[in-house]
């Protein structure tokens, strides 16, 4: 069974200004999800599922038009503020999305095979998707997921703080924790972020999850039966998300699932912040005149 490719589009790009997950990068127009999926479509994955909210899909069905024919299937799932459990309200006044792990959960009636889910607005590398693809069909357990982890240093912003999952794991290879630490930026030559008012150094080659997971729908359990508890408590926050790594943290505490951390020489960059326009379009250049990807991905 070929895996799906499930790419997370519903953020507001809040810091970014703009709709940066179709925002062009690449030579001939591309976006970094074109080059996602080109890669995903290079590694045996049969679908794609886009993660959007209903205000975005016509620019989403614009963008793509029928480049996608006859290469992979696409579909798309919508996540929306009024997707809550039953009997729950929210404030009204509340914008922001739920969260990564709301994102994920709402594609559940979209998937019913193994899977990888990544941000659209992030580069992760040909090996990314190839050693996930990898670990599919090598692996018998389905409650054994995987991620591919990158090192801190690697993934940082030169225009702003940005939001990490770091992760700790046993001698196999196992993630035991991850912990999401927001406001990570370099100041001279140290990594670090402010608690309170106090500076904590971080080790640059920590290694880090930037949102490239790979999972059976066995998942979505665990991702609904968290929701539904943190939705109860955090309904009236107007800030509160839901992260992919709490849940999977409480899944590995209960024995319910693991998590093997994959180890690739694949590149990631992203655009976080409008300034990371130029940089991106710089390496995937770069990428274009190695030989990499072609100068149009879909021609």
């Amino acid at each position: 069974m070929k895996p799906t490719l499930l790419i997370l589009a519903a953020g507001m790009g809040s810091r970014y200004g703009g709709l940066k997950q179709i925002d062009k990068i690449g030579p001939s127009g591309e976006a970094i999800i074109d080059y996602s999926i080109y890669d995903a479509i290079r590694a045996g994955f049969g679908k794609v599922v886009l993660v959007i909210r209903h205000e975005l899909e016509a620019d989403f069905r614009e963008f793509f038009g029928n480049k996608l024919d006859g290469k992979i299937e696409i579909e798309y799932a919508y996540q929306e503020l009024d997707n809550i459990p039953e009997g729950l309200t929210y404030p009204p006044e509340r914008k922001k999305p739920w969260g990564t792990a709301h994102a994920i959960l709402v594609a559940a009636g979209n998937i019913h095979e193994p899977f990888v889910a990544i941000n659209a607005d992030d580069f992760y590398g040909a090996e990314a998707y190839q050693a996930v693809a990898a670990y599919f069909e090598k692996n018998s357990d389905e409650t054994a997921h995987c991620m591919v982890g990158y090192k801190l240093s690697t993934t940082l912003s030169e225009h702003g703080t940005v939001s990490r999952g770091v992760c700790e794991f046993d001698e196999g290879h196992f993630l035991t924790r991850i912990r999401e630490v927001t406001n990570i930026e370099k100041k001279g030559d140290e990594i670090g972020y402010v608690d309170g008012q106090l500076w904590m150094s971080v080790n640059p080659a920590i290694n880090v999850s930037m949102n490239f997971w790979g999972f059976y729908p066995g998942i979505f359990d665990i991702y609904k039966a968290g929701f539904e508890a943190f939705i109860r408590k955090e309904k009236d926050n107007l800030k509160s998300e839901y992260y992919i790594a709490l849940p999977l943290t409480e899944m590995i505490e209960k024995g319910q699932g693991k998590i093997k951390i994959l180890e690739t020489d694949a590149r990631w960059f992203g655009v976080t912040y409008k300034e990371d326009k130029a940089s991106a379009i710089e390496l995937i250049g770069n990428l274009v005149k190695a030989g990499k990807y072609p100068e149009n991905l879909w021609r």
